[in-house]
């Protein structure tokens, strides 16, 4: 029975070291994935805004006319 117990707890150990393992390799995975990452220069993150921008300007526009124009509809049919 004292060599069961012996073995239990070398078993709990090795355990925590393969979690500590597997934590050390997800962050060097992770520094090395980081260092791969290209990064947009400023014009054309500036340039993507502004493109972002101007669609969601067009996209409120058509949607404010197809909704006052459904409106005026209602209201000629409603009296």
């Amino acid at each position: 029975m004292a060599d069961e117990k012996d073995v239990k707890v070398e078993k709990k150990p090795k355990k925590k070291v393969k979690k500590q393992n597997r934590i050390v390799k997800f962050c060097k995975d992770l520094i090395s994935e980081i260092k791969k990452v290209v990064w947009p220069s400023r014009k054309q993150v500036l340039n993507n805004t502004g493109v972002v921008l101007l669609v969601c300007v067009i996209s409120g526009a058509a949607l404010f006319a197809v909704d006052s124009i459904f409106g005026l509809l209602l209201q000629l049919v409603t009296g």
